[in-house]
């Protein structure tokens, strides 16, 4: 039995869970987020979570500590930078899991992770911040091709209008004057 515990071993020795959590943890740290199975997904959450709160104090120690856990100094050195100054005001919960269905192969479950304030379609950091919300009263289709046939219509009575201006019977300049002004 299991009793108390907490830690999925995901069907790995000790050692090479460690060494998968080490390198799921840089590669979510280096790209911003990674498609996994659910279970890795879970895991890595409970792994990488403790590191990204060590990074928001930058010291020597602490550095080494997220090293140990790490292995790769490329994803030490974006912890400590970008990522620890975007996630600088958040008390935690810096992951987000979206499942993503069953896996063709094997029916896994599969999943993205993603560091949260890196996902700007969530965090409404992108283009729309400075934008106000209009309420929409009908479809935009609907009224392109009301506006496309007024202006057809308006088009045709232009093209009449100027075939009404010349007349062949009239020349000379009772013609110029007889011309109704447009």
């Amino acid at each position: 039995m299991r009793h108390g515990v907490k830690l999925n071993h995901l069907g790995r020795t000790s050692s090479h869970r460690k060494a998968l959590l080490s390198k799921l943890a840089g590669d979510l740290i280096l790209h911003k987020r990674i498609i996994t199975t659910l279970a890795k997904a879970k895991a890595l959450r409970v792994y990488v979570e403790p590191l990204i709160t060590k990074s928001k104090e930058n010291t020597t120690h602490q550095r080494r500590v997220v090293f140990s856990y790490l292995g790769d100094k490329d994803a030490v050195k974006e912890l400590f930078g970008p990522v620890s100054e975007k996630i600088a005001a958040r008390p935690g919960g810096y992951t987000r899991i979206i499942k993503l269905g069953t896996r063709l192969g094997d029916a896994a479950e599969m999943a993205m992770i993603e560091l949260v304030d890196f996902n700007e379609i969530y965090t409404n950091q992108g283009s729309g911040v400075g934008k106000k919300r209009r309420t929409r009263r009908g479809s935009g289709v609907k009224k392109k091709a009301d506006e496309s046939a007024s202006a057809e219509a308006k088009g045709a009575a232009a093209d009449e209008v100027e075939v009404e201006d010349v007349k062949p019977e009239e020349s000379g300049e009772n013609a110029k004057e007889d011309k109704p002004e447009a």
